[in-house]
């Protein structure tokens, strides 16, 4: 049966840099400046032979429990609760610190096994900090360089001890998560005239974004029913992506929390720069993305270029109008919103916007309806006889224009592609093609087939020619 590690410590002593040498990927943040990581982070690690869950966690710091230090100190101290074992990681290179002292007497009251870490080993003058830290009576420090992966095998057989054999080595569970592959935009259909039912019951990938402090780690938590987030007044709270699994109507989701994100010219710090990077990557791992507005001050530029973003990167798009609790006059407000919506977005018409607050949990449920709504959509396919058959009466109404004296043909469509879908249209100079007339089949088939607020990609060939290249031939 497997187990969890919780790496505990104070500030900038390797805790992340740990947790990614761990799971073998670069999944948390890691910087130079203090405090970089704020809420806790569980994925499956591998050490050897040894594989067990790891979570990430903050710093530990001496502060109130009302302000962002505090709260991150409350997560942390979850993590202690639901941990198997801890490593307690210190800093040789810089010797041991007060802080140290108190927050092993808080891992040590826990009653919790405990392993004593000792990063930074390789530096100069290491060897100093290594026996500074017997002080903290934790046991034998584990002398390591989470960077270099030194020291490995060491922390491998002090979990042995700590846990015994049995416990380690016992049967490993068969459902282990496996790691996000990173989906291609639009899946290859197999069979052109199958019209599969959509499968209510396959798990499915949710990530939200927004601009800082719209409230998503909230949304979340009340979704989830749990303080699992670090949220707070403060804007720019969270930094990593953060991946929560939860079941909703028997239907395993996995949510995906990210870091605010700015305009471009504003941020110019490396660490958000990183912050932003992992939420793009979630964002591209997701399915269905939630964009949160606050409902207060909507339709920022900022807010329509992510929008943007995601419909290029092929993702289902889902408006969450946020702090709906804080508006007076809701249905004209609603009213606006909507419209604003289809006015400023429509390269996805029939985009599901829902106001919610996730102060009080208002409309958290409708939200989650849409959501199922726009997947449904994202996965549709339409077979090829009725596409074609729809064609038909669509150019007899609208047929298409004469380019340079030339009328275009169009020969057939097909859909080549979901997730999202994606249609191959065969015509006569295809590069001649105007794009008006192409929005115009786009939003036909929209109407046709029950397909909004999903990105639709249409794209154009010229028919074979079986008598390309032949060299012409007297008789």
């Amino acid at each position: 049966m497997s187990f969890k590690v919780a790496i505990i410590g104070r500030p900038n002593v390797g805790k992340s840099t740990l947790f990614n040498r761990l799971v073998g990927k670069k999944l948390a943040l890691v910087d130079d400046t203090p405090g970089v990581t704020r809420d806790r982070r569980v994925h499956s690690a591998k050490l050897y032979d040894i594989n067990f869950d790891v979570i990430d966690t903050a710093g530990f710091e001496t502060a109130a429990a009302e302000t962002l230090q505090g709260r991150m100190r409350a997560q942390t101290e979850i993590a202690i609760h639901e941990a198997d074992l801890i490593f307690f990681m210190v800093d040789a290179k810089s010797g041991l610190m007060p802080d140290d002292k108190a927050f092993a007497d808080v891992v040590r009251r826990s009653g919790k096994p405990v392993v004593l870490v000792a990063n930074k080993a390789e530096a100069r003058g290491a060897q100093a900090g290594m026996l500074e830290a017997w002080e903290v009576g934790l046991g034998e420090p584990i002398p390591i360089s989470a960077e270099h992966g030194q020291g490995m095998p060491d922390l491998r057989d002090a979990v042995i001890e700590a846990l015994g054999e049995e416990r380690v080595f016992g049967e490993e569970d068969e459902d282990d998560d496996a790691a996000i592959a990173e989906v291609l935009v639009g899946e290859d259909i197999t069979d052109p005239d199958a019209e599969p039912v959509y499968d209510e019951t396959k798990p499915m990938r949710i990530a939200v974004v927004g601009r800082p402090n719209a409230g998503k780690s909230t949304m979340i938590n009340a979704l989830i029913d749990e303080e699992r987030l670090l949220t707070g007044p403060e804007a720019g709270i969270t930094r990593d992506s953060i991946s929560v699994d939860w079941e909703w109507r028997g239907r395993q989701i996995r949510l995906f929390d990210t870091a605010g994100m700015r305009r471009k010219a504003k941020v110019q710090e490396k660490l958000e720069k990183l912050s932003v990077a992992d939420g793009l990557r979630a964002i591209r791992f997701a399915e269905i993305v939630i964009v949160v507005f606050d409902a207060t001050i909507p339709f920022e530029k900022q807010d329509l270029q992510i929008a943007d973003l995601i419909i290029r990167e092929g993702r289902g798009l889902v408006l969450a109008f946020n702090k709906w609790d804080l508006i007076e006059n809701p249905q004209e407000t609603l009213a606006e919103l909507r419209e604003k919506t289809a006015r400023l977005l429509p390269q996805v018409r029939g985009l599901l916007a829902v106001p919610v607050s996730a102060e009080t949990g208002r409309g958290l449920d409708k939200l989650m309806d849409a959501v199922l709504k726009t997947h449904q959509v994202w996965n549709r396919r339409v077979s090829t006889g009725r596409l074609n058959r729809w064609l038909e009466g669509i150019v007899a109404h609208h047929p298409p224009p004469a380019v340079a004296g030339r009328r275009l043909k169009i020969k057939y469509i097909t859909q080549a592609k979901t997730r999202p879908p994606g249609f191959v249209l065969s015509c006569t100079r295809p590069e001649a093609m105007p794009q008006s007339y192409i929005r115009y089949l786009v939003n036909s088939l929209r109407d046709a087939f029950d397909m909004p607020g999903v990105p639709i990609r249409m794209v154009m060939r010229a028919p074979d020619n079986p008598f390309a290249g032949r060299a012409n031939k007297r008789s």
